[in-house]
């Protein structure tokens, strides 16, 4: 069974905005990753994200791997218990962020795009919503496995993709929550990367691919190089990379 060597996690409000709408989070206890990208501006995406992110986190611990759980819900035979269970956590966090943002003005309203992963046993299980790219680093060759949901796939080019990363799902976006759910076999040496738009849309496959390769740097050098990557070419998005190696 493939175990999880180490991670690293990098999340900045970029080079110019004062406030950071998204985060990420390594839960080391309930082999649980999340990476978020709020929108919605100052004081409401970065709200609407933390709400998002605390009720997947309490709701997901309640009921991940308790196979006598209700999914007040979705259920689906495709998925472990623990895939079912992040995808109810989710759902639930749509509908309150949905509850609150009938009561606002359409200018504040919030919500977020997401990529979450559970581990159980060798399976990794990523849900996803929203702008946020996941790429699989295996034996030298590097798979973008979870697409975002944007604009960008109403496209037939590859250029200037910053511009057409709007989403197209997300928490509190429309009324239905529209996931893209995957189950993944685990490996000894496959490197797990989730990153949001302020990252990858701005670096091509072939540029993440060297960066990874590179031996004269670690997980973290390689997050920080990716990074500075994207603002050299006139980034001014938040910034937020999760790494997980096994």
């Amino acid at each position: 069974m493939a175990k999880l060597r180490s991670y690293s996690v990098y999340t900045n409000q970029g080079p110019y905005l004062q406030i950071n709408e998204d985060d990420a989070v390594v839960d080391l206890k309930n082999k649980l990753f999340l990476i978020f990208d709020g929108f919605g501006g100052s004081n409401i995406g970065d709200a609407a994200v933390e709400k998002i992110k605390n009720t997947i986190l309490k709701f997901y611990t309640k009921i991940g791997g308790d196979p006598d759980s209700t999914f007040p819900f979705y259920y689906s035979h495709k998925y472990l218990i623990e895939g079912n269970a992040l995808v109810n956590s989710m759902h639930l966090a749509h509908s309150i962020i949905k509850t609150d943002n009938q009561e606002k003005n359409l200018s504040s309203r919030g919500g977020a795009s997401c990529i979450a992963a559970t581990l159980a046993d060798s399976i990794l299980t990523t849900s996803a919503t929203g702008n946020c790219s996941a790429f699989l680093f295996r034996r030298g060759k590097l798979d973008n496995i979870v697409r975002p949901d944007s604009l960008e796939s109403l496209s037939e080019d590859s250029y200037d993709i910053q511009f057409r990363t709007t989403p197209m799902s997300g928490f509190g976006l429309f009324d239905d929550l529209h996931l893209n759910v995957k189950e993944f076999k685990v490996m000894s040496g496959d490197l797990y990367i989730f990153m949001t738009d302020g990252v990858y849309s701005r670096v091509t496959h072939k540029e993440i691919k060297h960066t990874l390769e590179r031996q004269d740097l670690d997980d973290n050098g390689k997050i920080k190089e990716l990074t500075k990557l994207s603002n050299q070419r006139g980034n001014l998005d938040n910034q937020s990379t999760i790494f997980l190696q096994f």
